[in-house]
């Protein structure tokens, strides 16, 4: 490839991953925290204690101090507990909206590229796109997964590399003989 052909491949895999990403987040966008959790729930002139606290979706903290001016705490509200949980659930279940996206549809892209496109800079663009898309979907979910589920999903990536790997040569070697 020349360097012209190169800067294709590039742009293309750069707009490929792009296309995905605004794509996943057009149909299903990303949870905002200020949805969830609006500060002016806590606006108010009382101090809080543990029942009102509660009331208002948060979590008491208990914690031994001394005083030092009345009246005493004795704990702390931890304001956003509710919402920031309820935050964390949905953020969760839209990672893992785009790693079953992002995953598959990346496979896809790698086997269109290697197989669909005849000028070389545009499937290797693709391929990119799709290992980018890959890419984006097993960050995205990564956090929420044990080690094991980690290391077979690794595993299965890495045989379906290399096998796809052997089924390309044959193509490429099929287009230095011509």
């Amino acid at each position: 490839m020349n360097l012209k052909e190169v800067f294709l491949g590039l742009a293309v895999l750069i707009l490929t991953f792009f296309v995905i990403t605004y794509g996943i987040n057009a149909i299903s966008p990303q949870p905002k925290y200020e949805d969830f959790c609006t500060p002016s729930l806590w606006q108010q002139t009382q101090p809080l204690n543990e029942t009102s606290c509660f009331e208002l979706g948060g979590k008491w903290h208990s914690q031994d101090i001394k005083c030092i001016k009345q009246p005493c705490p004795h704990g702390y509200c931890d304001q956003e507990y509710s919402c920031r949980r309820a935050y964390n659930l949905n953020l969760e279940r839209y990672n893992m909206n785009v790693f079953l996206i992002a995953v598959p549809l990346g496979i896809i892209l790698i086997l269109l590229g290697a197989y669909f496109f005849s000028l070389d800079a545009v499937g290797v663009g693709i391929m990119g796109g799709g290992l980018g898309s890959i890419l984006k979907g097993l960050t995205s979910y990564w956090a929420y997964t044990s080690d094991v589920v980690r290391f077979l999903i690794s595993l299965v990536g890495l045989v379906i590399v290399i096998y796809f790997g052997y089924k390309f040569q044959d193509r490429i070697k099929g287009k230095k003989k011509k």
